[in-house]
């Protein structure tokens, strides 16, 4: 948790610390303060707020202004930016939780390594071995598929 306004570690604000008054956002982006204004009446942007009501905007604020700026420079409608930027905060969740789960299939894959070779130690060299149950791990490229499959007995 950041304290201090908002500042962290390094020379400026946090990313979502909502810091610049609507002046200053719209300096620093280009654009006119009633764009910002009504960029916010649209739904493309929910700037922070104080307790008297006055606007705030964050480094990432100022960020989404200026793509919405570009979209809207380069001839895209504001209902061809909504979209945009919902397909890349779709794309953004899809992505976050993709890498969740293959740190899940990392953390099984790894679990089964040690499990079987745990069975291997206990096992007396005398006995037979027991076919295994469990499914066969490949070694998976980044962007491969994962093959499991058990064997029947």
């Amino acid at each position: 948790m950041t304290t201090g306004g908002g500042f962290g570690s390094g020379s400026g604000p946090t990313p979502d610390a909502a810091v610049y008054v609507i002046s200053v956002a719209a300096e620093l982006t280009g654009l006119h303060p009633q764009t910002l204004r009504t960029y916010e009446r649209m739904g493309l942007i929910t700037p922070g707020r104080t307790g008297g009501g006055g606007r705030r905007y964050s480094p990432r604020d100022l960020d989404l202004l200026r793509e919405i700026s570009e979209l809207t420079g380069a001839g895209i409608g504001i209902e061809g930016v909504r979209r945009i930027l919902d397909l890349e905060h779709r794309a953004a969740a899809l992505a976050a939780r993709n890498a969740e789960l293959q740190a899940e299939l990392d953390t099984a894959h790894e679990a089964l390594r040690q499990l079987t070779a745990a069975q291997a130690q206990v096992r007396r060299p005398d006995q037979p071995a027991v076919p295994s149950r469990l499914p066969v791990l490949r070694p998976t490229a980044v962007d491969a598929s994962v093959v499991v499959w058990r064997r029947n007995r």
